[in-house]
């Protein structure tokens, strides 16, 4: 496809500039390539589109038709070329975001709005789901990551550290004792998370790589976070999971940090995934920029 738009280009151009040594400083090769060019064009069409002699070229009745039509392939081209060119310059467009429910809602949706504030010619839909998306399947610009990256596929770009803890209510642990073993688990309500990928409503992990594994019980299990904050606020159980769900209620009071004789799992980090670190539109570049700056200033209490 490029030596046949090569080629169509060369024609035009010889035509328009009066020859082909014109074409060819033009664009910049020789002489005798762009000569080499137009033969292969006529070649493949199977007709002659000029008669060339040493001082001019004249348009054949097939050299006529097709140069009316090739400008205005071309022409169709350099304006795709302009637009996507434009578009890789230009922070706007649809910018689709993939996040965790719980993560989304209390810090990208209004991350979005403000980023919306900076950069009005962005539109973004930001899709909030626990699983992990396929981003080229599904075709999303980027996703929002807890953990440790494990698609090779993409570019994962650190933007803060996660830690877990364990929390619980004043009133729950003033009824039913502060554990400070992980032995103590066994005799209280764990709330647990219900994850499709993760065992964590029914076995709860220590030690850095969470090999210490202990099952617990619960009266209440969900796979969202934030509702098993409201639970254990309102003095269900205890609950173990990120830290930043628990954040404002723990500022507050609401609910109280458990220290326990082991090390909780290491969660890793907040991460951006894309596609590739190359070729990354300026919306994209824009918005990463952003959440690198943001989400840092956010974490400090996590």
């Amino acid at each position: 496809m490029a030596d046949r738009l090569t080629g169509m280009e060369v024609f035009v151009r010889a035509i328009r500039l009066g020859g082909l040594s014109a074409a060819a400083r033009a664009m910049g090769m020789s002489p005798t390539m762009a000569a080499r060019h137009l033969d292969q064009l006529e070649a493949r069409l199977g007709t002659t589109l000029v008669h060339r002699t040493t001082r001019r070229l004249a348009l054949t009745d097939a050299g006529t038709a097709y140069l009316e039509r090739a400008e205005r392939i071309l022409a169709d081209v350099a304006e795709a070329d302009a637009d996507a060119s434009a578009q890789a310059r230009n922070v706007e467009g649809l910018l689709r975001v993939s996040a965790p429910a719980t993560f989304g809602v209390m810090h990208v949706a209004d991350l979005a709005a403000e980023f919306h504030r900076l950069h009005p010619g962005v539109t973004i839909e930001l899709g909030l789901d626990d699983r992990y998306v396929d981003l080229l399947e599904e075709r999303w610009d980027m996703a929002i990551r807890i953990g440790r990256p494990a698609d090779s596929s993409l570019v994962a770009r650190r933007l803060a550290p996660m830690r877990l803890a364990i929390c619980a209510s004043p009133a729950y642990l003033a009824e039913r004792g502060t554990p400070t073993t992980i032995a103590d688990l066994r005799d209280h309500d764990c709330l647990g998370y219900t994850l499709v990928t993760s065992p964590g409503a029914f076995v709860w992990g220590f030690g850095r790589d969470g090999s210490q594994q202990l099952p617990v019980r619960g009266s209440l299990h969900a796979n969202n976070g934030e509702a098993l904050i409201r639970a254990a606020l309102a003095g269900q159980g205890l609950v173990y999971g990120p830290r930043f769900i628990a954040e404002q209620a723990l500022d507050r009071g609401d609910l109280i940090e458990v220290r326990l004789d082991a090390d909780y799992m290491d969660l890793g980090a907040v991460h951006a995934m894309t596609h590739s670190r190359r070729r990354l539109s300026a919306k994209i570049r824009a918005w990463l920029g952003f959440l690198a700056d943001r989400i840092p200033r956010r974490a400090q209490g996590w």
